[in-house]
């Protein structure tokens, strides 16, 4: 129960995990919990000290600018900050918005007055008020006002006392009459809103605020209460003292509470959890790296409701009323409609989308809920070794993990097809052919004889060699087979070398392409006699962080053939999984050249897999033409970074659709006078103003508008800035917003 049997070995091949015969020694990030296997349960250990998540505050030193030998504030308690996050009320918010501490906005004012003609108004009114009162009180107006006090009231209250006191009740009333009257005339009430209300507060919280209540343990989600209610109150009072002390932090939690939401999978999980959390506290369940944190993070994230903040709404007035101002995020439940991003370079994709996107999920795979695949150049900078579980550096001698070829599948049909994808998806047109099962029929009809002959797929220069007819390789297979008594296989071989005298054979194309491969920098890897170093996305069943480098500077035509086979292999992988319960995402730095009609078909069917991608692109003129509006209609959601092109502006401003909008047209007419007083005034105006005298009439209606043109998109986007629409796996959307990426 010490991983909740979270990680366990699920009992086929293609799940191996790989692991490196001599892996150079790194420090552990929680050096009481040593790595473990990711087939295996953690081993039973001490609790480990979890570092708080704000280092408190020396006792020795005074605070900066307390008076030397004066008194020194006592140091927060060790628990304080992590319970103040947990506590920290998450509305429900419109997808997109950042839940954690979010305060919705008051009612929409259509009809909303400027600052300055509200505060003149009110100040007009008061001054109105104050003059009629100065003239009813020094009796300018005649003695009218006075005459209800007589008419009303008995001739008793008109004698001594009473009728001082009656007096002035009557001047109160008629005094609260002029100000009710003169207050909604001048709207006073929208100006204390608008401007007293936020001045108190601001007031109020420069002079310190009271510590806010603390909710009930029924309530409050330090006090776990769910395990209170099915009876765990041994854990639950353990995980309470942990918070208190400082030993928990975010993933911590996260992790506890995704074991005890798999707990009633299995029959006697609650014993084994309760069990394992009193002798783990809070480092219970913990992820086989044995890591509780990232080493590094560089975004505002909230594990509770899986969000990672990327910016702020704009306050501008193409954006909806709701979201202008609120924080702007994505999770898990977005980001499984996958995401599209396309933007020049330097424009900020990588640091404020990707690196923050990676971190999040890192995160939650550290806390047992996701597993993270992300692919980008060698030296890009995503983030450290220390972040992830795999890192395979493609060309580099140093990588400790190799690239499977094939998927980690016994399928020579399926290995073939994927393979197919990776070497020829984006020349299909440029096959002799023109069509990509040729391909695949191809590589299917060597890598099955291969397969039944050697138990195992060839290795790169074997292939190409088979694809290139070397008589020796075909011999060497042949005798192979038929010393086997493998015969299917051998009508099989005999096919290949039938269609290969044929001059649209796709053999010898696919034999160039692999040759991109077959080079002495990749010489050690894609190496199929190795299975214990090599990693296959066949994994993705468990909480894995992998991290793949791509050989750009040098083999730019390699690492993108490798992009597209990884994107075929995780879409496959993605929608073949026997267990969906773990989310899984593919970010892909860089997809230029990746996106082919197959590519856009496996994006389509991950929404329904619980899994997502997440792809990057300078321009949509990297996708073929055909395909472009295909892959915005196959993501759910999509950023327009600013500095996009009017042509790619125009294919984002299409898919964002038009809204309804009202608009006003103001037109003048020059007004004629036929009387002469009239007339002579309006040449007086013209001598003064050098201008004719004109009359406004303004014609007010509903239009339907781009919701941002692609001019808009091109131009009015400032720097450091974005335009994003995100949609739910569960059917709600946001419509574009424009997000500065900055705050």
């Amino acid at each position: 129960m010490d991983t909740e049997d979270t990680y366990g070995e699920p009992g086929t091949r293609g799940d191996r995990l790989p692991r490196p015969a001599d892996p150079p020694a790194r420090p552990p990030a929680m050096p009481p919990v040593p790595p473990a296997p990711l087939a295996k349960p953690a081993p039973a250990l001490p609790t480990p000290p979890a570092p708080p998540l704000e280092p408190p505050r020396p006792a020795a030193l005074p605070l900066p600018g307390a008076a030397p030998g004066g008194p020194v504030p006592a140091a927060p308690p060790p628990g304080s900050a992590f319970l103040a996050w947990l506590r920290t009320p998450r509305p429900a918010a419109a997808p997109g918005i950042w839940a954690f501490g979010h305060r919705p906005r008051p009612p929409h004012e259509p009809d909303r007055i400027a600052g300055r003609p509200l505060v003149s108004g009110a100040v007009i009114s008061f001054l109105c008020g104050w003059l009629l009162w100065s003239l009813l009180w020094n009796g300018y107006l005649g003695p009218f006002w006075i005459w209800p006090l007589y008419a009303l009231t008995p001739d008793a209250w008109h004698e001594g006392m009473v009728a001082v006191w009656t007096v002035y009740i009557y001047y109160a009333l008629v005094i609260g009459v002029l100000l009710v009257v003169f207050g909604r005339l001048g709207r006073w009430a929208q100006v204390w809103r608008r401007y007293a209300v936020p001045a108190l507060r601001r007031l109020w919280d420069d002079s310190g605020t009271p510590p806010p209540a603390v909710p009930t343990p029924r309530e409050d989600p330090a006090e776990w209460p769910r395990l209170r209610t099915a009876g765990a109150h041994d854990a639950a009072d353990r995980l309470t003292a942990d918070a208190r002390h400082g030993l928990m932090n975010d993933v911590d939690h996260a992790r506890i509470e995704h074991a005890w939401e798999s707990t009633w999978a299995r029959p006697g999980g609650l014993a084994s959890f309760t069990d394992t959390v009193l002798r783990h506290g809070a480092a219970a369940c913990a992820h086989p790296s044995g890591s509780r944190d990232l080493p590094v993070r560089a975004a505002l994230h909230d594990l509770v409701t899986r969000q990672v903040r990327i910016g702020t709404a704009a306050d501008d007035d193409r954006n909806p009323y709701d979201h202008r101002g609120a924080g702007c995020a994505l999770d898990p439940g977005l980001l499984g409609t996958s995401l599209l991003a396309v933007g020049p370079p330097g424009c900020g994709k990588t640091a404020r989308l990707v690196r923050p996107v990676l971190e999040s999920l890192c995160l939650q795979a550290l806390a047992g809920r996701t597993a993270v695949v992300v692919v980008g150049a060698a030296g890009a900078g995503l983030a450290p070794d220390e972040s992830f579980d795999i890192v395979v550096k493609i060309g580099r001698p140093d990588s400790e993990y190799d690239l499977d070829l094939y998927g980690g599948t016994d399928d020579p049909d399926e290995a073939a097809t994927v393979l197919a994808e990776g070497l020829a998806g984006d020349v299909t047109s440029g096959l002799p052919s023109g069509d990509a099962r040729r391909a695949a029929t191809a590589l299917a009809q060597l890598l099955g004889p291969y397969r039944a002959a050697h138990g195992r797929f060839p290795s790169v220069p074997e292939l190409r060699e088979l694809l290139d007819r070397s008589a020796d390789a075909v011999t060497a297979l042949r005798t192979a087979l038929r010393t086997a008594g493998l015969d299917a296989h051998l009508r099989e071989l005999d096919a290949r070398e039938r269609q290969a005298q044929r001059p649209d054979d796709p053999g010898a194309f696919l034999a160039d392409r692999l040759a991109l491969l077959d080079r002495p920098a990749f010489a050690r890897f894609f190496d199929t006699t190795a299975p214990g170093r090599t990693f296959s996305l066949r994994s993705l069943e468990h909480p894995l962080r992998v991290r793949i480098d791509l050989p750009e500077r040098g083999h730019a035509e390699a690492s993108r053939l490798l992009a597209r086979l990884v994107l075929a292999q995780f879409t496959e992988s993605a929608v073949g999984r026997a267990d969906r319960s773990l989310f899984t995402c593919l970010v892909l730095d860089d997809a230029t050249h990746t996106i082919t009609a197959e590519a856009v078909r496996g994006v389509q069917r991950l929404r329904s897999a619980n899994a997502g991608a997440v792809l990057t692109l300078r321009t949509l003129d990297d996708v073929p033409e055909a395909l472009r509006s295909a892959l915005l209609g196959s993501v759910g959601c999509r950023m327009a970074f600013s500095g996009v092109t009017t042509w790619d502006g125009a294919r984002f401003a299409e898919v964002w659709g038009k809204e309804w909008v009202e608009t006003r047209d103001i037109t003048d007419r020059q007004v004629i006078a036929h009387e002469p007083l009239t007339r002579a005034s309006h040449v007086v105006r013209r001598v003064i103003t050098g201008r004719a005298v004109t009359a406004q009439s303004v014609t007010v209606r509903k239009v339907e508008r781009e919701r941002w043109s692609a001019s808009e998109l091109a131009h009015a986007v400032p720097a450091g800035h974005a335009v994003l629409s995100v949609t739910s796996v569960q059917g709600g959307s946001a419509p574009p917003v424009l997000v500065d990426l900055r705050t």
